[in-house]
């Protein structure tokens, strides 16, 4: 009886993660504005990966890297919401720029911008017959802070580095994040404390 509810359960885990659906793999209603500042609207699909957008009109398929957009936006269907991502010029080596996608979650004097890709993660998942470890997909972000001046930082997610980010206000970002228990490394709370420093 263990051994069949084993299988059973095997087969439970496996098939919802199969089940499982990302925003980057879905086409989503939007526009496109590309360096030639032409507006195209159809179908979008977006790859963060290999920084390249499609937009489908029809049956016709157009491929952009981010070298030739400058800006889109979409109707996410699985999130629902609108999301907002910029081609920006970033240093991938020393003194070397190039341009790839973010996503802006805040605007202001100091924008917070995000990253996403697809990752595998261990789980451990038990029960009162059975316990087990399985491997499934997430969708894992990094963080950037943009600044007025064009410089883009990454950020960790450790609430000492958002502090150091944040040095201009640095006592009331610290004093706010205690007094609403914000984790720095969550997208709603990130978003709350970029709001509270354009604030100041």
């Amino acid at each position: 009886m263990n051994k069949l509810m084993l299988i059973f359960g095997l087969v439970l885990l496996l098939s919802s993660a199969s089940a499982q659906e990302f925003s980057s793999e879905l086409w989503h209603d939007g526009y496109l504005v590309s360096t030639d500042q032409d507006s195209i609207y159809g179908s979008i699909k977006y790859d963060m990966e290999t920084n390249i957008v499609q937009v489908q009109q029809g049956n016709v398929v157009k491929t952009f890297s981010s070298h030739k957009l400058f800006y889109f936006e979409i109707y996410d269907k699985l999130l629902e919401n609108y999301r907002q991502f910029y081609s920006i010029p970033y240093n991938v080596n020393y003194n070397y720029k190039i341009p790839i996608l973010f996503e802006v979650l805040y605007e202001g004097p100091l924008s917070l911008l995000a990253r996403e890709e697809i990752v595998q993660e261990t789980v451990s998942n038990s029960s009162a017959y059975w316990g087990s470890t399985y491997i499934r997909d997430v969708v894992s972000y990094t963080f950037y802070f943009l600044d007025k001046e064009g410089n883009i930082d990454v950020f960790t997610g450790k609430r000492n580095d958002l502090l150091q980010i944040m040095r201009k206000h640095q006592h009331d970002v610290k004093s706010f994040v205690k007094k609403n228990r914000l984790k720095t490394d969550e997208v709603p709370d990130l978003i709350r404390i970029t709001a509270f420093y354009n604030s100041l």
